[in-house]
């Protein structure tokens, strides 16, 4: 009797708990996770447009005869084209890719393509992996697409060697979208490990910009890396946001908006605390950059507005309940919307007439920020209990340390020291 009567109070605080979780996930925005970040310049959020256009044109069959290009086209030299892999190519080893040199910005890129859905290879890729199964560098990282950005290394070390040599003065930068976010921001953790295999190239000169990244390494190696790995999100999208290992939103992709919603209620009763001590969790990597251009309980799209930080806690932990939650995913519309947040802050840049040394001067302030915001996330990490997580070295490396030397495979109990079997380290991902 006692059991029948309190059902209806269980029925009471059910209610209450859905309605709280309800309230809060419809007043929560994505732009309030980014509101006290900083607002990012010109100067370093300049790349990112043109790399989308990149990356966009690794899905042409042609570059110079382009079927998808934008409005004002890709901006592409096609002679400054050094190579094109499609999928007959990589055979199902990682998607397909591009190598371009471009002179006009002093920067060897190589730009990987995102998820073909017709694709079973994509699919292997992101399946090919579970919860803690493969450690790398002190942390733990998405085992499939750490063997995709193995087999890149593999196949054009050569090539990138060739190029890092013959133009001292060029950045090389890895890019990719979604899937090929994921092959970047790990293959350039691999080349980092590996210089000795590009010609001992300088770890000032090797950058990464994931655009709508996958969560592809746990937190310590999200913050470590966060000097030469950037993030790219539009507003509401959900793939840097839901912890759901990729291959479970993938095997649902036709129900995604129920998984979300799931995703949802779970995250808002786990604390977060929780969530930062598990060494097995993985993020989005590296530095955000959040384009903000909606505000809520508005209708359309305001100027876009670009925040960045490197967040320890509060790193794009809850799903947005949006119906662009999708939509922010495209790489069309994240060129676009880019584009436009580059064009605001070039004509305010104008419109206030910043003279040519004290922009220079800016540049040199703002290396000297963010390599403070830097380590100060890493001293963040440590005080919050972040696993794996330590102080930054007094010289400014942190690949020479003995926490980042040495990885062990899908097995713990086995590892390889980098600096006893240099030739080794480029292989982790053929394994």
């Amino acid at each position: 009797m006692s059991i029948i009567c309190g059902l209806p109070i269980l029925e009471c605080v059910y209610c209450l708990g859905c309605a709280r979780w309800g309230y809060k996930r419809c007043l929560h925005t994505a732009g309030h996770e980014s509101e006290n970040w900083g607002t990012a310049t010109v100067e370093e959020f300049a790349p990112v447009p043109r790399l989308c256009r990149l990356i966009l044109s690794v899905y042409e069959d042609d570059i110079r005869n382009p079927v998808w290009a934008p409005p004002e086209g890709y901006g592409i030299n096609p002679d400054w084209l050094i190579l094109r892999k499609t999928y007959k190519d990589t055979r199902g080893g990682a998607p397909p890719y591009i190598i371009y040199v471009d002179h006009d910005n002093v920067d060897i890129v190589l730009a990987i393509r995102g998820l073909n859905l017709a694709k079973e290879s994509d699919y292997a890729c992101l399946l090919d992996n579970k919860l803690g199964q493969r450690k790398f560098d002190g942390g733990y990282v998405h085992n499939g697409l750490l063997k995709a950005a193995g087999w890149v290394l593999e196949a054009e070390c050569d090539v990138l060697k060739e190029l890092v040599e013959k133009y001292p003065n060029y950045t090389l930068t890895f890019t990719g979208h979604s899937l090929g976010s994921g092959v970047a921001a790990l293959l350039t953790i691999v080349v980092v490990q590996n210089r000795d295999r590009l010609g001992n190239i300088d770890r000032h000169r090797v950058r990464c910009y994931a655009i709508a990244p996958a969560r592809c390494m746990s937190l310590n190696l999200a913050v470590r890396y966060a000097d030469i790995i950037n993030s790219v999100v539009l507003q509401d999208d959900f793939l840097p946001r839901t912890a759901t290992p990729l291959e479970d939103i993938f095997k649902s992709l036709f129900c995604l908006p129920c998984i979300l919603c799931l995703r949802c209620m779970r995250d808002t009763c786990i604390p977060e605390e929780r969530m930062l001590k598990d060494p097995r969790r993985l993020y989005a990597p590296g530095r955000l950059y959040h384009i903000v251009e909606r505000k809520p309980f508005r209708l359309g799209r305001f100027p876009p507005v670009v925040r960045t930080a490197v967040p320890v806690d509060g790193r794009f932990e809850h799903i947005v309940l949006s119906c662009n939650a999708t939509s922010d995913h495209a790489i069309i519309w994240i060129e676009k919307e880019a584009e436009r947040a580059l064009k605001l802050m070039s004509e305010k840049d104008k419109f206030m007439e910043i003279p040519a040394k004290q922009k220079m001067e800016r540049q040199e302030t703002l290396a000297r920020e963010h390599t403070q915001e830097h380590r100060a996330a890493l001293q963040r990490a440590i005080t919050l209990a972040v696993p794996h997580a330590f102080a930054p070295s007094p010289y400014g490396t942190f690949g020479d340390g003995e926490g980042s030397s040495s990885f062990a495979s899908g097995n713990k109990n086995s590892g390889l020291s980098m600096k006893d079997k240099p030739r080794e380290r480029g292989k982790v991902g053929m394994n």
